[in-house]
């Protein structure tokens, strides 16, 4: 791994994860209360999911377990893509603005797939 990141927090890519995370957080509080369980409770999973594993990852010290838990993050971000996709199609999702968060989602799954690449 790169001596000149000491810490996960250092990680432009964890940065943005956390961003999202907490866009996540904000728009599903906007969600119907039936989805609490459902929908709200999954997206806010995964997102917590990316930001998590980027940092245990590091953190763990060899690259191969630095390039495992980014595997999972990554996973973590195509299962947020897909469910972001549903609540576009509902009809209480599709008067939200997922503008900033699909932004993010876009160029946080691209800096993963490149440091995957890179490991």
């Amino acid at each position: 791994m790169e001596d000149s990141i000491h810490s996960y927090k250092d990680l432009i890519v964890w940065q943005k994860a956390a961003d999202l995370a907490v866009l996540i957080y904000e728009i599903t509080e906007t969600f119907p209360t039936n989805e609490l369980y459902g929908l709200v409770s999954q997206m806010r999973r995964c997102a917590i999911s990316i930001i998590s594993n980027i940092a245990e990852g590091r953190r763990r010290g060899s690259r191969k377990d630095f390039h495992q838990f980014l595997t999972i993050a990554y996973g973590s971000g195509a299962e947020l893509e897909a469910q972001i996709i549903v609540v576009k199609r509902l009809s209480f999702g599709s008067k939200l603005d997922f503008e900033q968060i699909d932004g993010l989602v876009i160029e946080i799954m691209k800096m993963l797939n490149k440091m995957l690449h890179s490991i």
